[in-house]
């Protein structure tokens, strides 16, 4: 079997770890990837420098699989998955009306209304006027930009001066690029990342996770695109679970068949859990970074078989099992992040961790050395039977890895426990 993932960040290099290491041991490539996916997972280089090279080298070198990684290409031109489609390449990713649950929050809004799945009350806005007319003075309120952001295009405003802040610098200063803006109720509760592996009507839902969004400890600064996430079966008991399932999952299944959105792929449900329930808060249309590097050392069996029978509809549960014990996900990031990133910092102490796996998301060589090559450096993920086992490993193992600047949360795993 012959897989090529598409993308380059450290959700990439778990994924291309977990595919390498099924049973039906895949020869495994990537587009673009890293100097640390080719290089430390052997992961085949890809000749290719856009969509249509991609599908072309694709189908002369008889792929068998696409996995999107990256949300982007989901709707690049037509879409990775619809071209996958015209080429005969069953793709592990959603076609390009389907991943506009993620690319537009207004679309997916409108579908968790349309479909009466438990979520916030919401105004789409053109402008900056409408927006604040929206707001009306209810604060704290919730601002997310109609697009794809990195992960950087939401913000929760407590006070109107933060709100025009955030305003000016999508709707005026258009930071994300040109598109509308959501001004959302703002849901009160702890978070939770469930994700599932959805088939068309079929679905499994596989280890929930929690991420944390923000660069400093106690939750305080800027949003990033994660700092650190924890994932284990024993964050959601099998009450919660079973109502997570029956209120949002299954119907948000039922919805994209019963609109024809021919969904395949992993989708992400990032859910609050309110007085009232568990409420959606957004759509992903692809596996959550780095809640993918906390979950995949949870994942055995044969992904790649699992994912290839999934992208012919054909999901088969039983190829995968699930640890129950706990995995914690360490970020570093370098000097400036996230309002800038800044590269070149030689990286020292990767040798010396022994007890924990690294992904690396933003890294590049130089010389015989790893230096740092963008915003999230390095993924320090380590696993234990109990929370605390998990805790004490990663962030120990995470402090072994140093470099000028470097960003570590060091509450990853305790805040929110």
């Amino acid at each position: 079997m012959k897989i090529c993932v598409v993308g380059k960040g450290g959700r990439e290099h778990a994924l291309i770890k977990a595919l390498g290491e099924s049973p039906s041991a895949p020869e495994v490539f990537c587009f673009p990837g890293s100097e640390a996916i080719h290089e430390l997972e052997g992961a085949g280089r890809v000749d290719a420098t856009d969509l249509d090279s991609l599908i072309e080298w694709m189908t002369a070198n008889a792929i068998d699989l696409c996995v999107a990684g990256e949300e982007s290409y989901l709707v690049t031109g037509e879409g990775l998955a619809n071209r996958c489609a015209t080429a005969g390449i069953p793709c592990w990713g959603p076609p390009f009306a389907a991943a506009q649950l993620e690319a537009s929050k207004e679309f997916a809004k409108e579908f968790m209304q349309r479909h009466e799945i438990p979520t916030g009350a919401a105004a789409g806005c053109a402008d900056i006027g409408e927006a604040q007319a929206a707001i009306g003075g209810n604060y704290p309120t919730v601002l997310k930009f109609d697009g794809l952001a990195a992960g950087k295009g939401v913000a929760v405003c407590p006070d109107k001066a933060t709100a025009d802040e955030f305003l000016n610098e999508v709707m005026v200063e258009r930071r994300f690029g040109p598109g509308r803006l959501l001004v959302e109720e703002c849901l009160i509760g702890p978070e939770i990342s469930i994700f599932a592996a959805v088939s068309g009507p079929d679905y499994l839902i596989l280890t929930p996770a929690r991420d944390y969004k923000r660069i400093g400890e106690g939750d305080e600064g800027p949003n990033t695109g994660g700092m650190g996430a924890v994932a284990s079966r024993q964050l959601a008991d099998a009450d919660l679970m079973a109502r997570i399932d029956q209120e949002i999952v299954a119907p948000t299944v039922a919805g994209l068949e019963k609109d024809g959105l021919n969904y395949k792929g992993f989708l992400y449900f990032g859910l609050m859990l309110t007085v009232d329930g568990p409420k959606i808060i957004e759509y992903n249309c692809r596996f959550g970074d780095p809640e993918c590097q906390a979950v995949m050392p949870l994942v055995s069996g044969d992904l790649a078989k699992f994912c290839l029978e999934g992208a012919k509809g054909n999901l088969q549960p039983e190829l995968l099992d699930f640890s129950e014990g706990w995995s914690v996900c360490c970020i570093l990031a370098s000097a400036g992040y996230p309002e800038s990133s800044r590269a070149d910092d030689v990286i020292s102490g990767l040798d010396q961790v022994d007890e924990a796996r690294v992904y690396h998301a933003g890294t590049k060589k130089i010389g015989d050395d790893w230096a740092t090559n963008g915003g999230r450096v390095l993924a320090i993920v380590a696993g234990g039977e109990t929370r605390e086992e998990a805790v004490g490993k990663a962030h120990a193992e995470a402090a072994k890895v140093t470099f000028d600047g470097s960003q570590r949360r060091a509450d990853i795993g305790i805040m929110h426990f």
